[in-house]
């Protein structure tokens, strides 16, 4: 049967049960292919990428080591199950201790970024011997039982009643500061005053782990300010606390950095990866384990697994995406390209835009926020907006799809997050993009 948009979309709207969506007003838009930094339509409409789909095709669209690599490990061996070594698990395991900080020297691999958060919170918990769990509101975790209780944001709501010992605190956001902060300096200072006060409160010595991610992600592109990630870590230090690293979105080049806590000179107990990993080519996710943590499963079995976990079409994709990573300078191209071109881009951006409240990031992973009011700083859009409430930001995302770029949107943010191996040209004509639609945000400012 000839493969067709009308094919595609029958069979998608009659059988496919979609993730997040109310299912009676879906209108996928049906993908015929992609190439580099863009993906087309069966019409032939081609857009950049400038979500790289959820953040995760690092090495964008059908890159030609990636796309080798699994053909010559579906040649050479398809699957394997995970009790057995395995040449392509065995070296991306190497290779990413190998990049990982400290003595962050084993990997637990997993088919996804959500189930290595659930193994991450599991090992603290054994190895502390505690319950209790403190992760952000402003978060994602992912969307099973304990990750998604960890989450902070509005995707937690409907899986309530959530998993036991899970409690949320506020991180450092300057811009909408909770502290009242007027500084970089103050907002570190008073969000690790707060943290403390929390685990004062919950009792420290029921605290298994302390669960942030590096930079948040979907929740804003917040990078933390000087000496907060050094003083979570302090602080777990003090009470034995674990302290876990969600990089399943920043981990693998994002920032420009193998992980981001490199940025910030931080060593967690455990960082839990996924997408960027291997561009998403083929689900894979994992946990890298310090020393002291695999320590305390070497004489009692640790009680979890995957039938999946450490696939050897998804290592050897793992595999080939870190030999292109080094064989291009990746690293110092995306630290380059965020310096250099993006930065002053959004910069002129916010100049020219009265709906630009803030632009912040780092690397190639940028936010947009936009606002009704720079003065009040009144969102653009209100807090989990949807349906009527939303249109502000669904008539911006529209008039970027109308214009050929596709970025990544979250409540009144527009994200800048394309593949890491997006040319400059290409660069900066989806910049250009950008700063003609939000013309279209610009209407809805006082």
């Amino acid at each position: 049967m000839e493969i067709t948009e009308a094919v595609v979309r029958e069979d998608d709207e009659s059988h496919v049960f979609h993730s997040w969506s109310a299912q009676r007003n879906l209108n996928s838009m049906p993908v015929a292919g992609g190439q580099g930094s863009y993906f087309w339509d069966y019409q032939g409409n081609r857009y950049l990428d400038f979500a790289s789909q959820l953040v995760f095709t690092n090495l964008g669209h059908q890159h030609p080591a990636l796309v080798a690599a699994i053909k010559e490990q579906a040649d050479r061996l398809c699957t394997v199950g995970p009790s057995f070594a395995n040449a392509a698990r065995g070296e991306l395991a190497r290779l990413i201790a190998e990049r990982a900080p400290g003595d962050l020297n084993h990997v637990f691999f997993t088919n996804g970024g959500t189930e290595a958060n659930e193994h991450a919170i599991r090992m603290a918990r054994l190895h502390t011997g505690r319950s209790k769990v403190l992760s952000a509101y402003r978060s994602y975790h992912g969307a099973t039982a304990a990750s998604i209780t960890a989450t902070g944001d509005p995707r937690r709501w409907g899986s309530e009643p959530g998993m036991p010992g899970m409690v949320h605190f506020l991180g450092p956001y300057l811009y909408r500061s909770a502290f009242h902060a007027s500084s970089e300096e103050e907002e570190s200072r008073f969000a690790l005053e707060h943290l403390r006060q929390v685990l004062q409160f919950e009792g420290p010595h029921t605290v298994a782990a302390i669960l942030l991610e590096t930079v948040v992600g979907t929740n804003g592109v917040l990078l933390p300010p000087e000496g907060y990630l050094p003083g979570v870590r302090a602080l777990c230090d003090e009470f034995g606390i674990a302290l876990i690293c969600d990089e399943v979105m920043v981990g693998f080049g994002r920032i420009g950095e193998w992980f981001a806590v490199n940025a910030w000179g931080v060593t967690p107990d455990l960082i839990t990866f996924a997408k960027g990993v291997n561009s998403g080519y083929v689900p894979l996710g994992g946990v890298v384990v310090s020393e002291r943590v695999r320590e305390s499963f070497m004489d009692r079995p640790y009680p979890g697994g995957l039938t999946y976990s450490g696939h050897p079409l998804a290592c050897a994709v793992g595999v080939a995406s870190i030999k292109v990573f080094e064989e291009s300078g990746l690293l110092a191209h995306v630290r380059d390209l965020g310096e250099r071109v993006v930065r002053p881009a959004l910069d002129a951006i916010a100049e020219t835009h009265a709906c630009v409240g803030e632009v912040r990031g780092r690397g190639l992973m940028w936010a947009i926020e936009l606002v009704r009011d720079r003065k009040t700083k009144e969102m653009l859009v209100p807090f989990n907006a949807s349906g009527p409430s939303n249109q502000p930001m669904a008539a911006l995302s529209s008039r970027c799809h109308e214009l050929g770029v596709w970025p990544f949107t979250h409540f009144n943010r527009l994200h800048v997050a394309p593949p890491l191996v997006i040319s400059e040209e290409e660069l900066r004509s989806g910049l250009e993009r950008i700063d003609e639609a939000l013309e279209v945000a610009d209407g809805y400012c006082r």
